[in-house]
């Protein structure tokens, strides 16, 4: 029960990494409000509610936390996971469509998470916040110029949080996955998912489970000395 007696805000929580941190949060004891454009599948546990929310939307966002706060009375945990690819066209090639719409969900998304949650946890007395980041937040790629533009910002404003509010006792680290299998990268090309799996020293995708519980470790009490950190599960893919 390494989440015992908390509140926890979920994004983009009904499938893939989302929704297995959900589920092990909710197993560890916490509170789980999860956050998403739709539901497929419903949750089994009582401890999981869902919320629409549109991670863009900065009205859609205070009206969630305003109903947690009220229902829950308190939100210890973010974690801001909601992240979409959407183009793998370079800088040149991009539509600014698409450029928009990936920085919107994967950077503005956070940005407007954190905006709205830190200032209720600095009323209660911190909390801490992981936002979702990337491999290609630490390392170059080719392509993806959006999504690989947006996961760097996400860790550079983790860490620019994680100094600024680190007197109200709020953490803010955060996670790196490698390539997981989740449906975003099920419905991408399987020619750039093999390739990305063949120069992973590991040699195979990653589960849900495996991010979820390095979600669980920042979330807990256990990284209570931990802040403005990467949290780097990839296989190895970072390492050479």
């Amino acid at each position: 029960m390494r989440l015992q007696g908390k509140v926890a805000l979920v994004t983009g929580g009904a499938r893939g990494i989302g929704r297995a941190a959900a589920e092990l949060f909710a197993r560890e004891g916490a509170q789980v409000h999860v956050g998403d454009l739709d539901f497929p599948e419903p949750f089994s546990s009582a401890s999981i509610s869902c919320h629409r929310l549109d991670v863009t939307d900065e009205a859609n966002w205070q009206s969630v936390v305003r109903k947690i706060v009220a229902a829950s009375g308190r939100i210890d945990v973010l974690f801001n996971n909601a992240g979409t690819v959407t183009s793998y066209a370079g800088i040149a090639e991009i539509s600014r469509e698409d450029w928009d719409r990936v920085v919107a969900i994967n950077q503005t998304g956070p940005f407007l998470g954190m905006r709205t949650v830190i200032p209720h946890m600095k009323r209660q007395g911190g909390g801490s916040i992981i936002n979702t980041s990337s491999i290609w937040g630490k390392v170059g790629a080719a392509g993806v110029s959006a999504y690989t533009a947006s996961k760097a910002a996400v860790s550079h404003m983790s860490k620019n949080a994680a100094l600024t509010y680190v007197a109200d006792n709020i953490r803010v680290n955060s996670l790196h996955p490698g390539i997981i299998d989740t449906p975003m990268i099920a419905a991408q090309d399987k020619a750039i998912t093999d390739y990305i799996v063949s120069i992973t020293p590991m040699k195979r995708l990653g589960r849900p489970e495996e991010i979820a519980y390095g979600a669980l470790f920042l979330a807990s009490d256990e990284s209570s000395y931990m802040t403005g950190a990467e949290l780097v599960i990839d296989g190895g893919y970072t390492t050479p």
